[in-house]
């Protein structure tokens, strides 16, 4: 293997620097810091043969315009994005697409994403019921969007190696607003130097990344005049309204109601003489009508009434309905993956609620862990920290931040008094980009990010009827990250692999 930096040579993995190589050119002071990037050349067998790539990963520096009493003072470094990309060798590289790649959190690296579901490489961690010990491995992706699309993978401030330079302040990138302004920066000076201006452009993002990404669509092409052929949404929440469960939103209610009846039918303690789809059907319509009439009603609902409406939800919940009368037929989503299989000891995970795990506290009213983030996290920290270190030759002691809470409070000072929603963003995209497609992924599972909430939003903006055919949705038989269950990784990268060739002239 060669590995590469700015072109020159630099030892291999095998020899393991402490650090990544310098850039060969000389930089003086005022230009520090410099990017580190490290390249190697591999080749991926897929279904349409072999594929010759170049990964790329390190850190580059954004910089900005400095303006000072109206005078223009320079450029001044002010981040270090970690990157890795996947570019096709002996193809002409504007014929081919190119995909943006990110996570969500607030908090999260690219990991997930990278080693899950896209990229050349995955790791092998098990699913639910069947995880796999430690140590983890890493194997080939014949699935990889690679195939279809070259890859950047993004790591936001303070996630991965990603960090701000001496002197600057995290926080400052800690919120809506400037993290927009990185990632969109990052993407435009990729893009620039790669020469890909004139290639298809695709973002794709998961749970918090579809926020940003939605976002995106209209910020790159409002800043720079760059238009995306397609976004990919991954575990979508648009408006945190529809998921954040506070008082006086009646909504989250029902919009999980569905989720809830998902679970409680794949554990077997609820409708277990109907099908998946004819619980999903009736708690749907539950939820869409009576239910969430009965909510606004309030203290007006009548005896009779409630009394039905109760056990209409306890048949889909499997919760007792004496519980749900305590709740005020009002079930938060962290009391239900307490109190679903309580009788047996368990609780349920919140990304993934088909992982379970016992609880030390049987009368906690919400869990003390999520068994399907703790089953994943052991794995994707292997894998990245062994990949990016052993195999792609990038060499750094900053700890990889999978997903971090350094990032909180994260800021959303620019919905100050309403909803945080991208919704109309999306829909605006939609509007002013004529050629704009959408492709949407929920896992039936996901307690996190629930599909009907994606489905509620999706079904109010603000498009004509001829974009709304433009927005694809698929749901699967997961969880948040529905790429951990072998059946829907396998039908997703098919997916995704259709959404990016139907896109491309």
């Amino acid at each position: 293997m060669r590995l590469r930096c700015y072109g020159a040579e630099v030892p291999t993995a095998e020899s393991e620097p402490s650090e990544p190589a310098a850039p060969t050119e000389a930089a003086g002071d005022a230009e520090r810091p410099v990017d580190q990037l490290v390249s190697r050349d591999a080749e991926l067998v897929t279904a349409s043969g072999r594929l010759g790539y170049t990964a790329t990963t390190g850190r580059l520096v954004l910089r900005e315009e400095v303006h000072e009493d109206g005078v223009f003072r320079g450029h001044r470094a002010k981040a270090e994005l970690f990157v890795t990309s996947y570019v096709a060798t002996g193809v002409r590289p504007d014929s081919r697409p190119v995909t943006f790649a990110f996570n969500g959190g607030p908090g999260s690296s690219s990991a997930w994403l990278h080693l899950g579901l896209l990229g050349p490489r995955r790791i092998l961690a098990g699913d639910a019921g069947s995880p796999e010990p430690p140590p983890w491995r890493l194997t080939d992706n014949a699935e990889s969007l690679l195939a279809h699309s070259d890859l950047v993978f993004i790591d936001p401030v303070s996630t991965g190696f990603s960090r701000v330079v001496e002197g600057s302040k995290p926080a400052e990138y800690h919120g809506f607003r400037r993290d927009l302004d990185s990632i969109g920066e990052l993407i435009r000076l990729w893009t620039t130097r790669n020469d890909r201006w004139g290639s298809p452009k695709f973002l794709i993002g998961e749970s918090y990344g579809t926020i940003r990404a939605a976002a995106l669509a209209r910020e790159l092409h409002d800043r720079f005049g760059m238009d995306v052929n397609g976004i990919m949404l991954v575990s979508s929440v648009l408006d945190l309204a529809t998921v954040d469960f506070f008082e006086g939103n009646e909504l989250p209610y029902s919009l999980f109601l569905p989720t809830y009846a998902s679970l409680a039918h794949y554990h077997g303690v609820a409708s277990r003489d109907r099908a998946g789809h004819e619980v999903r059907a009736a708690a749907e319509e539950l939820a869409d009508r009576d239910y969430l009439w009965a909510l606004g009603r309030g203290a007006r609902l009548g005896p009779a009434e409630r009394a039905s409406l109760t056990e209409r939800l306890a048949a889909l919940t499997g919760l007792a309905p004496r519980y749900l009368e305590r709740v005020d037929l009002r079930v938060e989503d962290q009391r239900f993956f307490a109190e679903l299989l309580r009788d047996r000891g368990l609780v349920i995970g919140r990304l993934d609620g088909r992982f379970v795990g016992p609880e030390a506290d049987q009368a906690a009213e919400r869990p003390s862990h999520d068994p399907s983030y703790d089953a994943l996290t052991g794995p994707y920290a292997a894998g990245i920290n062994d990949y990016l270190r052993r195999e792609l030759g990038y060499r750094q002691d900053l700890p990889y931040e999978l997903l971090t809470a350094r990032v909180h409070p994260w800021s959303y000072a620019e919905f100050e008094g309403r909803s945080v929603s991208v919704a109309s963003s999306l829909a605006t995209a939609l509007r002013v980009l004529p050629h704009l497609r959408v492709y949407v992924a929920s896992g039936y599972y996901d307690a996190a990010t629930p599909y009907h909430a994606a489905a509620y939003v999706l079904a109010h903006l603000a498009v004509p009827p001829e974009r709304r055919a433009q927005i694809e949705v698929h749901p699967y038989e997961a969880g948040h990250m529905m790429y951990v269950h072998e059946p829907s990784r396998l039908a997703q990268s098919e997916h995704l692999a259709a959404f990016v060739t139907s896109q491309v002239p």
